[in-house]
């Protein structure tokens, strides 16, 4: 294997922990719930806790990438996920999970950002980075499916009591993997010059970022109440003083934790804008999707799961072989992706009806998977295009950030459409027809990234014509 594709193995064995995490859990809730009698409430925490430390710090990640080393807080990141993953497999309440599961949150942002940062570093040629990209899109397709899957696997297992626990457990080998490869093989890179980092500016941030995702994450649950909106104000407020207060330490030349030149590439704001309705539209899918199947035509959380699966095999397909055809058409391809993402979802309002077959069932959902998979990783590739070695980790936490939020925020918009049109005593009837109303919100919001890629100068996605 050559070595920059090795490294490239390395990196991305963060971005599968972090994203595979996300979902592990979720099928575990039931044996979690049972062995350390943890409440309704409680285990949403778990769940969020992890969502809001990551998004709260991936800014922050990035940043520290910039100033110490991208290499040196990847591995740092690493073994706080490991350390982290074996407390949350120990923990005998449901307090010491959710802190657990809130610093694992943490690591992950430590990561994520440096795995695009050191991807843009490795392979500055844009045919050769569109390629690298694809396999980041394989490993989300891979994380999300494995976590699902491992999830349910080892919560059915009979050879331990509180087997739920090696859904943590089985983060430590692929941890300890990644960080002895990564010491011997990766190289450090990191800002030139001798910037201090920003204490005050991460503090304020944090709590922003923390305000808001733990109000949209409470909300999600059906909790927005005096708190939350509290919350979100609270978060605005300190937002807006994080956004002068940055702008005048860049005046006087001190240290800053967000470089806002950074918005002045048109290709990284128009990547920002096409992340958030991108994910706005995939995350409430899938949350409402889930919701259809089982409570609207009755499909057993397992069979649901079963289903599921196959979209992530559309997905990792497409983000092999879909590199491939954006390297030698361009952004075309795109659009000719969500097109295909449309085109089925409309399809499924109208076919996803009591007594579907399975085969159509089966055959949707990977054609859907094959729609997104051939965008996720062209998003990335369009924000963080031509951005400046000594800005890139800013901007690969900028971006993550914007797409966790995006996700939040898409459960909660569309599924407040979902719920209105679903009504008190919902019938089949009911199901049917938030879940199509739903399916048209997600429709619009696609439509918006159409108009967005389309801005996208060709420079950024060029096709091979280009070069001739």
């Amino acid at each position: 294997m050559k070595s920059q594709e090795l490294k490239l193995l390395i990196i991305l064995f963060g971005q599968l922990l972090a994203i595979m995490d996300i979902f592990i859990i979720n099928v575990s809730i039931p044996s979690i719930q049972r062995d350390i009698h943890v409440s309704n409430g409680d285990m949403q925490l778990i769940i969020a806790s992890y969502l809001i430390g990551f998004a709260s710090f991936l800014i922050t990640g990035g940043k520290l990438g910039d100033v110490y080393g991208r290499k040196k807080i990847f591995i740092i990141g690493l073994v706080v996920f490991m350390l982290s993953s074996i407390i949350c497999g120990l923990s005998s309440n449901s307090w010491v999970l959710i802190i657990s599961r809130f610093v694992q949150g943490i690591s992950s942002a430590l990561m994520s950002p440096q795995v695009l940062s050191m991807i843009q570093m490795l392979y500055p040629a844009h045919e050769e980075r569109t390629k690298a990209m694809g396999w980041y899109g394989v490993t989300i397709g891979l994380g999300t499916i494995a976590g699902q899957f491992l999830g349910g696997y080892f919560s059915s297992l009979h050879i331990m009591h509180e087997a739920w626990r090696l859904i943590f457990f089985i983060n430590i080998p692929i941890c300890l993997l990644a960080i002895v490869l990564g010491l011997k093989i990766l190289e450090e890179s990191k800002t030139t010059g001798t910037a201090k980092f920003n204490v005050s500016g991460v503090v304020i941030l944090v709590l922003g970022l923390f305000c808001f995702t733990y109000a949209l994450t409470s909300s999600e649950q059906g909790q927005f109440d005096g708190k939350s909106i509290f919350l979100v104000l609270s978060s605005i407020a300190l937002l807006f003083y994080f956004i002068k207060n940055q702008r005048n330490r860049a005046k006087k030349n001190q240290s800053y934790l967000i470089d806002f030149t950074l918005f002045t590439y048109k290709n990284f704001n128009l990547g920002i804008l096409a992340v958030s309705f991108f994910f706005i539209m995939l995350d409430s899918y899938f949350y409402i999707l889930s919701v259809f199947f089982q409570e609207g035509l009755k499909i057993n959380p397992l069979d649901s799961g079963e289903i599921i699966v196959f979209q992530g095999l559309g997905f990792i397909l497409a983000s092999v072989f879909s590199t491939k055809l954006i390297v030698r058409f361009g952004k075309k391809i795109l659009i000719i992706g969500l097109l295909l993402i449309i085109s089925v979802l409309i399809v499924q309002a109208y076919l996803f009806t009591e007594g579907v077959s399975w085969v159509l069932l089966y055959a949707l959902l990977f054609i859907h998977g094959v729609g997104v998979g051939s965008i996720i990783p062209s998003l990335a590739n369009i924000a963080l295009a031509g951005i400046p070695k000594d800005l890139i980790g800013n901007a690969s936490g900028v971006y993550i950030t914007f797409q966790q939020i995006a996700a939040i925020i898409g459960i909660i918009m569309i599924g407040s459409v979902f719920y209105y049109f679903l009504g008190e005593k919902p019938l089949v009837a009911n199901y049917q027809k938030a879940f199509e109303m739903a399916i048209s919100s997600n429709i619009v919001c696609l439509f918006a990234v159409i108009i967005i890629i389309a801005k996208v100068p060709d420079h950024i996605l060029p096709g091979k014509n280009k070069y001739d």
